[in-house]
């Protein structure tokens, strides 16, 4: 069932709210909207993570310990660089206020989003919706 004008409105405010609210938490659930991933990140990752098999493989058959560990270490920093997302282009900003609550001044926005949608719900009870 699509959902009404209103409500279509009522979601898209809570979304704005809770971009400009609770950033952490929105970009710990993904909420990153638009990012690409870095190409030049997971192929120097991979190529590292290659390089780290190799050696560590060479360091078992030579039977050098430390070969070996470097080549783990190669590995393992390779897959970090291969899937750790890159700082740039990390933060997309909050969609943009529209509508009469974008000119009010910055005192009166910090009502709280609950009082507002608890003044809304009363006069929809007074009109009888």
């Amino acid at each position: 069932m699509p959902l009404s004008e209103q409500e279509q409105r009522l979601l898209e405010e809570m979304e704005r709210n809770l971009y400009r609210n609770d950033a952490d938490f929105v970009h710990a659930v993904g909420g990153v909207r638009g990012r690409r991933p870095n190409y030049r990140a997971i192929v120097l990752g991979v190529l590292l993570a290659v390089a780290g098999a190799g050696a560590l493989i060479a360091g078992v058959a030579l039977q050098a310990l430390i070969i070996g560990v470097v080549g783990f270490a190669l590995m393992f920093a390779g897959v970090l660089v291969a899937i750790t997302p890159s700082k740039r282009g990390a933060a997309t900003p909050a969609p943009a206020e529209s509508g009469p609550s974008a000119s009010k001044p910055k005192g009166q926005q910090s009502a709280g989003f609950m009082d507002r949608l608890n003044d809304r719900w009363d006069r929809r009870q007074e009109r009888g919706d």
